[in-house]
């Protein structure tokens, strides 16, 4: 691979991370004025109009036939959910600190690999784990008395995502990534509506709590002050894919790839600019350590020629 090619690479996955910070912290910032599943249908509604822009100038033929379709809608069911996850943890989590937990995805795909795709890991991929896990106890800071289970929702997306994408994997043989992308949409988009038929007039929220509001707000309660945050979350989203299925196109994975963790980075200075917040120590430490397992990981995968949990681009629908 040509080393200009691999440093536009850099470029694009660093600037595809940068938009998706500021698209999260976009979310944090408008979270009491939307309901969950209303911002995941409008920036969904989004994406998938610029996706049809794509097609439509591109002449593409995205054939909507998967050759697993019982894989492909246990795919697309673990990353509405997942993300889902992601949102709800910006109500009351620090953007570095629901960053450094989603990371832990390499951890739990790599077990993925082990169990479902066969394969082999060794003693000190293992301990790699283990330590990452390490990492992402150090970052909740648990403890008996007043852990929230709420704090697992960026690791519960992380487990979500990473089913997702081990099945990405494992279709991609057959399943072209268009086709894949469009049941994202087609799924995130029902779903969405059919939350909407049961809870969208908010007959469920008897909460207090800002987290559980946000879950089962009624819809369009302050359309003029959320959507227009909404449509910009869905250029940037888009633009943020653009940016990484460039860089997986024209640069190397295994340069690319480690480039991701780069999200960390810019989503500390998202919230440093957007909430005047700055991650604690115990925070920059545990996603130190997170970051420091998932990259040893990546290095042996590269040894053994496994790109499981770095082969497949980020796709934060």
């Amino acid at each position: 691979m040509d080393t200009n090619e691999n440093t536009k690479g850099i470029f694009f996955i660093m600037t595809g991370m940068a938009f998706f910070s500021i698209q999260d912290g976009l979310i944090k910032f408008i979270f009491e004025d939307i309901a969950l599943f209303e911002l995941y249908f409008g920036r969904t509604l989004i994406q998938a109009i610029f996706l049809l822009c794509f097609i439509i100038i591109t002449k593409k033929s995205i054939p909507l036939k998967t050759h697993y379709p019982i894989l492909t809608l246990i795919r697309v069911v673990c990353f509405f959910f997942g993300f889902s996850f992601f949102y709800i943890s910006l109500t009351f989590m620090t953007l570095a600190m629901t960053s450094a937990l989603f990371f832990s995805c390499p951890f739990f795909m790599s077990m993925f690999a082990k169990f479902f795709l066969k394969e082999k890991i060794g003693i000190r991929r293992w301990s790699a784990i283990v330590v990452g896990f390490i990492g992402v106890l150090i970052v909740l800071n648990p403890t008996l008395e007043d852990f929230n289970f709420f704090k697992l929702a960026p690791v519960a997306c992380a487990l979500c995502y990473s089913i997702s994408m081990t099945i990405t994997k494992y279709t991609s043989d057959k399943d072209s990534i268009y086709t894949q992308m469009t049941w994202l949409y087609i799924f995130a988009l029902l779903a969405s509506l059919l939350i909407f038929a049961v809870s969208g007039d908010g007959k469920f929220n008897t909460f207090t709590d800002p987290t559980l509001q946000f879950i089962v707000r009624e819809w369009f309660t302050n359309p003029s002050d959320a959507w227009p945050y909404v449509l910009i979350m869905g250029t940037v989203a888009s633009i943020s894919f653009f940016c990484v299925f460039t860089a997986y196109s024209i640069a190397s994975p295994s340069v690319v790839s480690l480039f991701e963790y780069s999200y960390i980075i810019w989503a500390i200075l998202a919230g440093y600019i957007l909430f005047e917040t700055i991650p604690v120590p115990r925070t920059l430490f545990g996603a130190c350590i997170i970051i420091g397992a998932g990259v040893y990981i990546y290095f042996r995968e590269k040894v053994r020629g496994q790109m499981i949990a770095t082969d497949t681009p980020p796709n934060k629908l």
